[in-house]
């Protein structure tokens, strides 16, 4: 069972939260698992930037993974996945932060991809 946790408030309803980290999830083959999804604003970012990246600026955001799948051996549905942090008045569009954020959870990164990160997360707007 997968349990996404909403918390911070932003134009975004609650339920298209929980579809965009479901779909994006099950993109890399997760369909069990906690994770969290925070909307924040610039202070709390930048905080969370500066304290994890070495980065004194806020950014729209931040993704951090708790259970990583091999370290992983308990019940699929007990699985922490982790934590998306949104910060609204430094992100152009909410769905695709949400997506963002739940890619890097599940391992992927553009930095390092060759654009299939992206590619992905294009199509999954899509839906």
């Amino acid at each position: 069972m997968l349990e996404v946790e909403v918390l911070g408030t932003a134009a975004i309803a609650p339920a298209e939260v929980e579809r965009l980290v479901a779909i994006s999830l099950a993109s890399a083959g997760i369909e069990d698992g906690h994770v969290a999804v925070d909307f924040v604003d610039a202070d709390r970012i930048r905080d969370l930037n500066r304290e994890h990246r070495d980065k004194d600026t806020p950014t729209d955001v931040l993704s951090f993974p708790i259970d990583e799948e091999e370290d992983f051996s308990g019940p699929a549905d007990s699985r922490e996945l982790g934590d998306v942090v949104i910060c609204p008045e430094h992100t152009e569009d909410l769905r695709e932060a949400v997506i963002h954020g739940t890619l890097h959870l599940v391992g992927m990164d553009h930095e390092t991809d060759d654009g299939e990160m992206l590619a992905l997360q294009r199509e999954l707007l899509s839906w």
